[in-house]
């Protein structure tokens, strides 16, 4: 069996245990350790990590597919799960030196984020000085390292967004975390109070952009020479595909062999059901297939070492958040269609319903800003948008 069939049969088998852990992880406002040790098991976090350190740098889709079946069971512990594993891909793009502080004594060690620059960044000798509080830090009770956003202020010109890495000692974690969606991602609050950044422990978001970071001198296989916002922006969408294709199967399974109570009639053989069906079904494959084909498409530019034009690059972008609000319809509708079983808290339906608006509400996942980028660059005008 392949690499990527080996991975999507650990993903499935794990589907049960995840099923069966979603109350108490909601319960807990974070991933159980049982649950992260899975993944952990599974390699499911070394996937975009280097080999050079223990990992299996595989295609960006088996990473995704690998996150759609884990959101099938769990859409929590698929969130955290792409968010965090993403990180390894992203550290593989710092200074070597940070590379080594992380992973050169444990490369299972795992980072946290909360890239939105909310915090102060002050110029000092050697690095930068950190303070504030960063929110929906993913994982982050699981994790000994953060990725925390900043612009740092130039001379002239608009400030330089980077990306720092503090170490679990450098900051608290503000136990904040009390939600009606993703309840299980323990998406905490990140305080900082004066850390001292050193410079190679930052990363420009404007050499993600160029993909020419530091890392990419040593880490040289295609997969680091794909933009930073392209796998960004799928690591926080991709989830919302799982969880239309969970509902769906939730959906027929129930619906298969329900009988409707005032009438006694197949549920089945409803004209409403079966068109709810049909869509949803169509537009699970529609993601997945728009999913593969750009990731093929962006690794096969990066193996031959070209750039990908801009108007591609803000489509795809369009691509990922569009996505996110398809699948919601999706839900939306087997969701009405479910009966009033679907509204208790310990309905599967309930939780994808709450869950993929969840996702919807993120930052990335936001169609207007995609759409208005694509549509402004179509019409000639320039983008500033880094995340693409």
């Amino acid at each position: 069996m392949s690499l990527h069939g080996t991975l999507i049969s650990r993903a499935q088998a794990l589907q049960p245990a995840l099923r069966a852990r979603a109350e108490e992880t909601a319960a807990l406002r974070r991933l159980p350790d049982e649950t992260i040790a899975d993944l952990q098991e599974a390699e499911f976090f070394k996937m975009l990590q280097p080999s050079s350190y223990g990992g299996l740098q595989v295609h960006p889709n088996t990473f995704f597919d690998v996150q759609i079946a884990i959101a099938e069971a769990c859409p929590s512990t698929a969130w955290v799960l792409g968010v965090v594993a993403v990180h390894a891909w992203q550290l593989a793009l710092f200074d070597p030196e940070a590379q080594a502080e992380v992973w050169g004594e444990n490369p299972a060690t795992l980072i946290s984020s909360s890239y939105a620059p909310t915090g102060k960044v002050e110029i000092v000798e050697g690095g930068y000085k950190l303070s504030g509080r960063w929110s929906f830090s993913s994982g982050c009770d699981h994790c000994q390292w953060v990725f925390l956003g900043g612009f740092v202020p130039t001379e002239s010109g608009p400030p330089d967004m980077r990306t720092f890495l503090l170490p679990r000692a450098d900051y608290q974690i503000d136990d904040n975390w009390h939600t009606m969606a993703l309840k299980g991602t323990g998406s905490k609050d990140i305080v900082v109070e004066g850390a001292f950044v050193p410079e190679h422990r930052t990363h420009k978001m404007a050499d993600g952009f160029k993909c020419l970071s530091p890392g990419n001198a040593v880490n040289t296989d295609p997969l680091y020479s794909i933009p930073f916002g392209q796998i960004f922006v799928r690591s926080v969408s991709t989830t919302a595909i799982g969880i239309a294709k969970g509902a769906l199967q939730f959906y027929r399974d129930v619906t298969a062999t329900k009988i409707g109570a005032a009438d006694g009639k197949r549920s089945a053989i409803d004209p409403s059901a079966q068109m709810a069906v049909a869509k949803a079904a169509s537009t699970v494959a529609q993601a997945e297939l728009v999913l593969h084909q750009n990731f093929d498409e962006m690794m096969t530019l990066a193996g031959v070492g070209e750039q990908i034009p801009i108007e591609t690059r803000v489509a795809w972008r369009w691509d990922s958040s569009e996505t996110v609000s398809r699948c919601v319809s999706t839900v939306d509708t087997l969701f009405s269609l479910c009966g009033g079983r679907a509204i208790f808290t310990n309905s599967p339906m309930h939780r994808y319903f709450c869950d993929i608006h969840g996702a919807r509400a993120h930052y990335a996942n936001r169609p207007e800003a995609a759409g208005r980028n694509l549509g402004g660059v179509q019409l000639g005008l320039p983008t500033t948008d880094y995340f693409i």
